[in-house]
């Protein structure tokens, strides 16, 4: 089997439990009272003792790297507020809920009260009724003015796979209020001929951020009288709505707001976050308004067990000879079978889409050879499914048909999946936030429950594995995102102009760069200012003017040659590295060739193949300073934040042999170098602290080359970013510097808050950066320490000890305090790893294009490593 590159003979996915399958699912012991009636009680395992199963197995003990027990904890009841409409409180006991836990009655008495309130508790802890019941409580007051719609409400949730599952609970808990609550999905799946309904008659409208700003807010004309009467906005995961993405909702909210007031309404926003850093400060800078936080979980939680678990070394070689760890998609495999076996309800969260299907079909091949009944009852779930499909598999989970499903983020954020026996995550989802948020899936209803993280084989995912203490004694992060970005706030102030004309009172709304991007909006004939407001002049809508995913650009349509079937779409930003000619492209299963990529039409014509082989491509960067806005003195080194460009160009493509990895040849390719201008963190390094580190020109390319890899694979750690977000370069000799330098630098236009977090967290992240490559077991580098899966150069040249020795030095002179507070902005060929295609589905969308497993990364007389590079393509592009 492909990805199962353990020695021969010791394929261990069925060995340790070559018991009589069982064709049910058997759930965990229950701790506490749930928020519904319990089920008739069942015998079921600890999670202790399911956890002792998978690592009775051959050599799998000593996989667990260390073993966290969560314990038990009791809850605390309070009572709604009395202005609680006692239909609704009766509503609520009906569903089994006497009383509300205490949050839940605080979050709704800030609500009653005209408090915006983010509820930041934890996973299953009842964020979702908290909101609802003043929601229902006005909706249904609303109910009884004479138009019968006195009062409505916004519902936003990240994806759709969410909002439906919302739209279910709310009908089924608004049921015996009959006809006062009209709940309806309002989204890109919703049929024609029920929208126009929706908008004159639904008063709880649940949608999401593209809807709102493609759909409802350029046509709020026809949704009048919505508006008028809206009283609250729900905000769901809103920790999700961080970096670029995060930075376009904000301004999107702010566009809603700014049509509110013009048809006479002020709405309540109610947020419901994971457990987060500064709540309160990230939902105020989201949505622009004071914010009231509520932060003391009061809800039960049954025990819970979180393994560590490393995959072991193989017999196989990588890149110059590397040890290489059996993949965590071979490993996750493995435990999803040996967890159906057991007949313990599973979801494994796989980071891509691809891997979701890889995992999937592995798994129920195995299960079909002891069971074919088990086979049936293991699926796939991701984003780019048909609606009907990903509804199906939503219920079969619910209803527990199914009793494993390989999943990506699109299933993490809050649907209800009650009686989830164990979570597996393959991989370091990115923050501690999304780890906790989707190890919560299992035990929602009070139970037991068992977490593992299967590490990766990169440098972050096994330093995790090898300090716990990083995961479980640290707070989880703030959430970063900065809405004045100018790339991200320009095509808004166009399609707010679109919506009403400008005025100077709308300004302040939107923030203080306004002053500085609107001469600039002008000038580009986009807006034109007529006496005292300001006018869009195109005739071309202005909200095509931005993907608010941040994809930037035009999506690539991916069509097969033979039949003109449209596949699907890919991002503008990923097609360079992910569909090029020669390209393979995997897609509901079935494997494709890329034949052409038509860049002017935005075409990619592909062609149903079985290549023994898949495709990465390699590109160069190079980096230029624009502007420095501030420099520290690290002793003779210097740490800088600023603004730089990127130029970036897909050069080639390897072809790798899918059982082994080993490559198979580089074809070369022709494709125009794209431009970002953006913001970046580097730090420099003098002669004198080279000699220091014994650092000789032969090495010095290596050395910073490593120290570069490692420093952003382990950046997630500190800045609520993917590795797949930033990109980076290292270069013997900067001509901007006139220094050995590495810059490390955010993949969207104008920044995302990930090198500015960097800069003021720089002296813990390369001290842990140092650490993950000298505790590393290998002798000269691998993918655990300082290889990098992006990297364009193949990952030469590399030097390990001399990174740790360079680091060293560096931190010598590192201050003890952190960077003070960023100050206002004002007015080579290099090695580098890019921001480039993600191996992660987007926590925000869930009707994305396949991501890329492994975009490239340049080192002419530098290296580097690249993001996922969104570049411009609105009113500000270069």
């Amino acid at each position: 089997m492909a990805f199962n590159h353990l020695p021969a003979g010791v394929h261990d996915a069925l060995t340790p439990l070559s018991v009589t399958p069982v064709t049910h699912s058997v759930p965990m012991a229950k701790n506490h009272r749930s928020d519904r009636p319990a089920p008739e009680p069942v015998s079921r395992p600890e999670p202790g003792a399911v956890l002792g199963r998978l690592a009775s197995g051959p050599n799998r003990a000593s996989r667990i790297t260390h073993t966290e027990h969560l314990p038990p904890r009791a809850g605390r009841h309070a009572v709604w507020p009395d202005r609680i409409r006692p239909e609704v409180i009766a509503a609520v006991q009906a569903c089994g809920i006497e009383h509300p836990w205490a949050h839940q009655a605080e979050a709704a008495e800030h609500a009653l009260d005209g408090d915006s309130v983010v509820v930041a508790t934890g996973t299953a802890s009842g964020k979702s009724l908290a909101y609802l019941v003043p929601v229902l409580s006005a909706l249904l007051d609303g109910s009884e003015s004479p138009n019968g719609r006195g009062a409505t409400a916004l519902y936003l949730a990240p994806t759709k796979a969410l909002a439906a599952d919302q739209c279910r609970s709310v009908k089924e808990l608004s049921q015996p209020l009959g006809h006062a609550v009209r709940p309806a999905v309002y989204d890109g799946d919703t049929p024609f001929e029920e929208r126009e309904w929706i908008r004159q008659y639904g008063t709880y409208v649940l949608t999401n951020p593209d809807m709102l700003h493609r759909g409802i807010l350029p046509s709020h004309p026809r949704w009048a009288s919505f508006l008028k009467s809206l009283r609250y906005v729900v905000i769901d995961e809103c920790h999700t709505y961080r970096g670029v993405f995060g930075s376009h909702v904000a301004q999107v909210l702010r566009r809603l707001r700014r049509l509110c007031a013009r048809y006479g309404s002020s709405p309540v926003f109610l947020m419901a976050s994971a457990t987060a850093a500064e709540p309160a400060v990230a939902a105020q800078r989201l949505t622009g308004l004071p914010v009231v936080e509520v932060a003391d979980d009061a809800s039960p939680r049954g025990e819970l067990v979180f393994a560590l678990w490393e995959p072991p070394l193989t017999e196989m070689q990588g890149e110059k000879g590397a040890p290489v760890r059996r993949t965590a998609t071979a490993e996750t495999a493995d435990l999803l079978t040996d967890l159906a076996v057991q007949g313990v309800r599973t979801v494994a969260f796989v980071r891509s889409r691809r891997g979701a299907e890889l995992i999937s079909v592995i798994t129920q091949e195995r299960l079909a050879e002891v069971d074919r009944s088990l086979a049936r009852r293991v699926a796939a779930y991701r984003g780019g499914y048909l609606p009907e499909e990903r509804r199906a598999l939503e219920r079969a989970l619910h209803s527990g048909e199914l009793l494993g499903l390989a999943a990506t983020t699109a299933l993490e954020l809050g649907v209800d999946v009650s009686g989830l026996d164990a979570v597996l995550i393959a991989g370091y989802p990115g923050t501690r936030a999304s780890l906790w948020q989707q190890a919560g899936r299992a035990g929602r209803s009070g139970q037991g429950a068992l977490a593992v993280l299967i590490a990766r084989d990169d440098p972050l995912d096994t330093f995790l594995v090898h300090h716990p203490e990083a995961l479980f004694d640290r707070p989880v992060e703030s959430t970063v995102l900065d809405p004045d970005n100018p790339y991200v706030l320009a095509p808004h102030l166009c399609a707010a102009a679109a919506e009403l004309p400008l005025v100077e009172d709308d300004l302040k709304l939107f923030g203080p760069s306004c002053a500085d991007v609107l001469p600039q909006l002008e000038a580009a004939k986009l807006l034109r200012r007529r006496t005292k407001a300001w006018h869009w002049t195109r005739r071309e809508r202005a909200a095509d003017l931005t993907d608010i995913r941040g994809a930037g650009g035009r999506p690539v349509q991916v069509v097969e040659t033979g039949t003109g079937r449209l596949l699907g779409t890919v991002d503008a930003a990923a097609a360079h590295g992910t569909v090029h000619e020669g390209a393979v492209h995997l897609h509901q299963g079935r494997t494709y060739l890329v034949r052409s990529l038509d860049l002017e039409d935005s075409v990619a014509l592909v062609e149903q193949a079985s290549p023994p082989y898949s495709t990465v491509a390699r590109d160069t960067t190079a980096i230029s300073v624009l502007e420095t806005d501030v420099e520290i003195p690290w002793g003779e080194g210097r740490l800088c934040y600023g603004s730089v460009e990127v130029t970036n160009q897909v050069v080639s493509f390897l072809r790798r042999r899918l059982m082994t990895g080993e490559v198979l040849g580089e074809t070369k390719l022709d494709l125009p170098p794209r431009t970002l201008r953006t913001r970046a963190v580097w730090w420099t390094v003098t002669e004198d602290q080279l000699d220091a580190a014994r650092i000789t020109p032969e090495i010095l390319g290596g050395s910073l080359h490593a120290a570069e890899h490692a420093s952003i694979g382990m950046l997630p750690l500190f800045a609520t970013c993917d590795r797949w977000d930033i990109g980076g370069v290292s270069v013997p000799l900067h001509p901007d510097t006139l220094l050995p330098t590495v810059f490390v630098y955010d993949g969207h236009p104008g920044g995302a808050g990930f090198a500015e977090r960097a800069f003021h967290t720089a002296r813990a992240w390369l001290a842990a950066t140092r650490e993950a490559i000298a505790s590393c077991e290998c002798e000269s580098g691998c993918p655990s320490c300082i290889q990098s899966p992006k990297c364009g150069n193949g990952n030469d040249p590399l030097h390990k000890r001399g990174a740790v020795r360079l680091l060293t030095v560096l931190l010598r002179g590192a201050p003890e305090e952190k960077p003070g507070a960023m100050p206002e902005q004002t007015p080579g060929e290099t090695v580098e790893e890019k921001p480039g295609g993600t191996p992660e589905e987007s926590p925000m969308e869930d009707s994305m294009e396949d991501p890329v497993e492994n975009p490239g990364e340049g080192v002419p007389p530098g290296s580097a490593e690249g993001p996922s590079v969104s570049f411009p393509q609105g009113p500000l592009s270069p």
